[in-house]
C-alpha cells in the first residue's frame, strides 16, 4: 500500500507500479490537503475574481470569461476537446505509473480538485482498471494535455479502459472499480489535464529499463573479457581512485567482482604478449561509469518531478492565492530523457564493438566468427550485423528531443519541451539494446566454450549456464533469431540484474 502525502514517492514505488497492480491510500493528511484546496477554489469563485481555467477559457482564450452556469460544462469540455491523442496506446504498466504520479501530485493540495474525483482515481488504480491512452499528441508543455485527457475521460464514464485483460468502455470500467462517473466541478478538468505525469512516467520507465540493460551489459562485458582472454588490470582500484567518478568506480568494482577467481584469467597472467586490450574491453569502467552517472543524474531529476506539482494555476489554501505559472513545462524531463537516450545508445555502441572483436580471430584468438569449420559455416557473422543495425537505430533515436520546439495554441504556448516523445522513444531504444546485449552474451558464451576445459569465475559460469538454457552451443549453423529473442527475454526479465545489483541505488538515486 502506497500511503499518499506521508512522504515522497521513491524509485521502489515506481518499480512496483511498473511491475504490476498496486494499492494506494488517500491518507488523512492527503484528504485534508485536497479538501482545503477545493474549498479555496469555491470561496474565490464567490468573489467574482477571474481565475484562469476556472471561470475563463484556456490558452489563447484566457481572456474569455465563462458564465457561472457553464463552469461545470467548461471542465467537461476541456477533457473531451483535449482527448485528441493518436497512435498506439501506451503500455498498461506506464499508464498505471501515470495514474500514481497524477494522484501523488493532486494529493498535495495545490490543484483545487475535489476529494470525490480523487477517490475515483484511487479506486481505478486499486482495481487495476487502466485507461487506454494513445501515445502521441503531447508536446510536453501546458502539461501532457492529450494523453491525460484520455486518462480523465474514464473518470467521467467516457473513453476506454483495460480491465481484466479486456478493453471496456469508460462507463463499464467505473462499474468494475465500484464507483460512478465524476461530475467535474470548477478547476477539476484542468487539474487532471495539466501536469507532466505522462512524460515523467515514460522517462522513468525508460530509466528502469536502461538500468536493467546496463547491468546485463556489465555482465556481458565481463564474460567477453574472459572469452577473449583479456586482462583485468584495467579494473585495479588504484586506477579509478585517481579519477574518482562515482559511476566509474562502481563499474570497476563490479568487473573485479565478476572476474574474481577466473581460471581462464589465471591461465594467461604470464607469457601473454598483448600489452593492452581494445578500448571496448579496457575502457569499460570509464564508458559504462559515465553512462551510469548520467542515468543516476537523470533519475534524481525525474524523482523530483515525480514528487512535484506541475499544475497551473496553483492553489495556495494557506493565504487563498491562486498563482499562474509554468510548472507544467517539462524541460527538466526532456533533458533527463535525452540523457537516458544517450546512455542507452552508448551502452549499445560499446557492446556491439565487443561483439565485433569476438568474431575477429585476430583480436579474440578464437575461430573466425566463433564457429567450427568457418567457410562452410558462417557462425556469428550476421548476428554482429544485426547488432550493428540496432546500434545505428539507437544512435539515430538518441538525437536530443529537448532542442526542438514548435509554437502551439496560436502562439500563446510558444516554447515547448517535446519531453513526451523524447521519453517515449526510450522504450524502443531499450528493446534494441536488450537484443544487442543478448547477441553479446551468446557470442561471449560461445567464446567461453572454446576455452574449455578452462573455466571462468563462479559468477560468470552461473550466467553462462542461464544463457545456455536458452541458447545451446553451436557446432554448426542454425537459425539465430529465436535464440536472440530468448536471451533478450532473460535480459528484459531482469534475470541478469542479480549479478550486477543496485546500480542506481549505489549511485544515490532512490
Amino acid at each position: 500500500m502506497i500511503a499518499l502525502a506521508e512522504g515522497p514517492l521513491a524509485l521502489d514505488h515506481v518499480r512496483a507500479a511498473l511491475a504490476g497492480p498496486i494499492k494506494v491510500e488517500l491518507t488523512t493528511k492527503a484528504r485534508a490537503q485536497i479538501e482545503r484546496s477545493s474549498a479555496t477554489v469555491t470561496r474565490l469563485l464567490g468573489t467574482g475574481e477571474a481565475i484562469y481555467g476556472v471561470n475563463t477559457g484556456f490558452g489563447k482564450l484566457a481572456k474569455t470569461r465563462i458564465a457561472a452556469a457553464d463552469l461545470n460544462a467548461l471542465q467537461i469540455n476541456i477533457v473531451r476537446s483535449h482527448a485528441a491523442g493518436v497512435g498506439a496506446p501506451l503500455d498498461s504498466a506506464v499508464v498505471r505509473l501515470i495514474m500514481l504520479l497524477k494522484i501523488n501530485s493532486l494529493s498535495q493540495g495545490a490543484s483545487g480538485i475535489s476529494l470525490r474525483a480523487m477517490e475515483t482515481l484511487a479506486a481505478l488504480i486499486n482495481a487495476d482498471v487502466l485507461p487506454v491512452v494513445p501515445g502521441q499528441g503531447s508536446v510536453g508543455a501546458s502539461g501532457d494535455l492529450a494523453p491525460l485527457a484520455h486518462m480523465s475521460l474514464v473518470l467521467i464514464g467516457e473513453g476506454l479502459a483495460v480491465a481484466r485483460g479486456k478493453r471496456v468502455s469508460g462507463a463499464e470500467a467505473l462499474k468494475l472499480a465500484g464507483v460512478t462517473p465524476v461530475r467535474l466541478g470548477p478547476k477539476e478538468g484542468l487539474a487532471l489535464l495539466n501536469g507532466t505525469q505522462v512524460s515523467t512516467a515514460l522517462a522513468l520507465s525508460g530509466l528502469i529499463g536502461a538500468e536493467r540493460n546496463a547491468a546485463a551489459a556489465v555482465l556481458a562485458g565481463a564474460l567477453s573479457i574472459d572469452a577473449v582472454m583479456g586482462s583485468d588490470t584495467p579494473f585495479d582500484p588504484r586506477i579509478h581512485e585517481l579519477r574518482p567518478h562515482p559511476g566509474q568506480k562502481l563499474a570497476a568494482a563490479h568487473f573485479r567482482r565478476l572476474l574474481k577467481g577466473s581460471v581462464i584469467r589465471a591461465s594467461h597472467l604470464s607469457g601473454d604478449d598483448r600489452v593492452q586490450d581494445p578500448y571496448s574491453f579496457r575502457c569499460q569502467p570509464q564508458v559504462m561509469g559515465a553512462c551510469l552517472d548520467l542515468l543516476a543524474n537523470a533519475g534524481r531529476t525525474l524523482m523530483i518531478e515525480a514528487n512535484g506539482v506541475s499544475d497551473n494555476p496553483l492553489v495556495f489554501a494557506e493565504d487563498g492565492a491562486v498563482l499562474s505559472g509554468g510548472n507544467f513545462h517539462a524541460e527538466p524531463v526532456a533533458f533527463a530523457a535525452d540523457m537516458i537516450a544517450m546512455a542507452i545508445a552508448e551502452v549499445g555502441s560499446l557492446s556491439e564493438r565487443r561483439i565485433a572483436a569476438l568474431i575477429d580471430s585476430s583480436i579474440s584468438l578464437l575461430p573466425p566468427f566463433l564457429i567450427r569449420n568457418p567457410g562452410l559455416n558462417s557462425g556469428f557473422m550476421i548476428p554482429q550485423c544485426t547488432a550493428a543495425a540496432l546500434m545505428s537505430e539507437n544512435k539515430q533515436m538518441s538525437h536530443p528531443a529537448s532542442v526542438d520546439s514548435a509554437p502551439t495554441s496560436a502562439n500563446q504556448e510558444d516554447h515547448v519541451s517535446m519531453a513526451t516523445h523524447g521519453a517515449r522513444r526510450l522504450g524502443p531504444m531499450n528493446a534494441n539494446l536488450a537484443r544487442i546485449i543478448a547477441i553479446e552474451l551468446m557470442a561471449a558464451s560461445e567464446g567461453i566454450d572454446f576455452r574449455r576445459p578452462l573455466i571462468s569465475s563462479e559468477l560468470l559460469e552461473a550466467a553462462h549456464g542461464l544463457i545456455r538454457g536458452k541458447s545451446a552451443r553451436r557446432d554448426e549453423d542454425r537459425e539465430f533469431s529465436t535464440d536472440i529473442e530468448a536471451v533478450a527475454g532473460l535480459v528484459e526479465a531482469e534475470t541478469f540484474a542479480r549479478f550486477v545489483p543496485g546500480l542506481l541505488a549505489d549511485l544515490g538515486c532512490r
